[in-house]
């Protein structure tokens, strides 16, 4: 058995029990289905795909890769801009043949409404019916019940918009295609430049993994830089926020930091302002999806914007692949319309390393430092962690109009905004 490359965190992986785990899964995979065409309910349905016995799907073979992520719920939204990136990702990392080297790529979609309990019972089943590669996670409570499952079956899993820094450095199986808590807060900090010593900062997120994690981040980001660090974290199911509007005023807080997600982000942003916390703080967020910009647009002047994605903003070839083909469709980019892209992009490789056999210590290796140019700019994935190191961006909107378009006012360099390597097991 090959060697750990020399500074890469690694449990060794038995090419034996990769094998062994191969074959069972061939033996009980199900039909194969049509590339990226396969759509399965919350409790799994029909659509599992081949385990790529030769002479399924292309001429090399098949792997299927199991989309399992949000179509209904709160996070829905995110799961339909993260599906849609991967349609168009997958199409111009193949070009157009959904296949690499002649292996065939069967996509089977899942909805896990958000739910880990569910995500976790699908990702059960799609395992049994041959899934190689595990995707698409947008709920961070979701992605922490996925990582374990992967390292247990020995599967690649490339976790989506989920944010959670727990997802970076799990195991050697779990991958991300978005960015992580780590990321914006870094990024936040970046703006911000020497205004926060000696101040208050709350963060006001939703009592969730995601809103826990942001907490987490920013007394490990700012509070190393002298900040006082409160949160007021409301239950994720709450549509009357405006308890927490008033939490945060009475924190008397010279910052405050949302991190929210979901579709109650407009009503959020909404009471905030009504209830005077924009007038009252500095406030300071990611931009949130599209729906959102007409709250944003009309207090462009009251917060400041870090971004993970700015839609339209950046030029790559990837970028310019992404719009041609929303434009054919008749869609529009978004928030995680990237992670989407990046996380067919990663998965071609893995399936060009690992072929119709889905060899599994194969994909890791090719994945692990993995440097390619993405929608937003160039991303690697660090080897010793499996952070994705991508740029990120400062955006603010030009005018108030309820039309108007956030723009990027400063990218910083994945370099720069790099998180803390994880600890293993982390």
């Amino acid at each position: 058995m090959p060697q750990p490359r020399r500074g890469v965190r690694r449990r060794v992986l038995s090419r034996l029990a990769v094998t062994a785990v191969t074959a069972v899964l061939a033996a009980t995979a199900a039909a194969c289905s049509s590339p990226g065409a396969s759509d399965a309910g919350g409790s799994g349905g029909s659509g599992g795909g081949s385990g790529g016995a030769e002479g399924d799907g292309g001429a090399g073979g098949s792997v299927t890769v199991a989309l399992i992520t949000s179509t209904s719920g709160p996070l829905a939204s995110y799961g339909e801009q993260y599906l849609r990136g991967f349609e168009a990702g997958l199409d111009h990392a193949t070009d157009g043949t959904g296949e690499v080297d002649g292996v065939t790529i069967e996509v089977v979609k899942s909805d896990d409404a958000g739910e880990p309990d569910t995500a976790v019972a699908l990702a059960r089943q799609r395992i049994g019916e041959g899934a190689k590669i595990i995707a698409g996670t947008v709920s961070s409570g979701v992605a922490v019940q996925l990582s374990p499952l992967a390292e247990q079956n020995q599967v690649l899993y490339i976790s989506g918009p989920a944010a959670t820094d727990a997802v970076t450095g799990s195991n050697d199986y779990t991958f991300r295609s978005g960015r992580q808590t780590y990321q914006d807060v870094v990024t936040a900090k970046e703006i911000l430049g020497g205004e926060s010593e000696g101040k208050k900062v709350v963060v006001l997120a939703q009592d969730s993994a995601f809103g826990q994690a942001n907490v987490a981040a920013v007394e490990s980001v700012l509070g190393a830089q002298g900040m006082e660090v409160a949160s007021v974290l409301a239950p994720p199911s709450a549509t009357d926020l405006t308890p927490s509007a008033a939490q945060v005023l009475a924190e008397d807080p010279d910052m405050v930091f949302v991190a929210w997600a979901g579709d109650t982000a407009q009503s959020m942003w909404t009471t905030l302002d009504q209830q005077g916390v924009l007038d009252a703080a500095t406030v300071v967020t990611g931009l949130d999806l599209r729906a959102s910009y007409p709250v944003f647009g009309k207090a462009r002047d009251k917060v400041t914007l870090l971004a993970h994605y700015v839609p339209g903003a950046t030029d790559t070839p990837e970028a310019q692949a992404l719009q041609t083909y929303f434009d054919d469709k008749g869609w529009e980019t978004d928030l995680f319309t990237p992670d989407g892209f990046n996380a067919a992009q990663m998965v071609v490789e893995a399936v060009r390393a690992g072929g119709a056999a889905g060899d599994t210590r194969a994909m890791i290796d090719a994945l692990e430092g993995f440097t390619f140019s993405g929608v937003k700019g160039e991303n690697t994935v660090r080897a010793e962690d499996h952070a994705l190191l991508q740029p990120m961006f400062q955006a603010a909107f030009e005018s108030a109009d309820d039309g108007a378009m956030p723009a990027v006012v400063k990218t910083f360099d994945a370099a720069l905004v790099a998180p803390a390597v994880a600890a293993e097991g982390s």
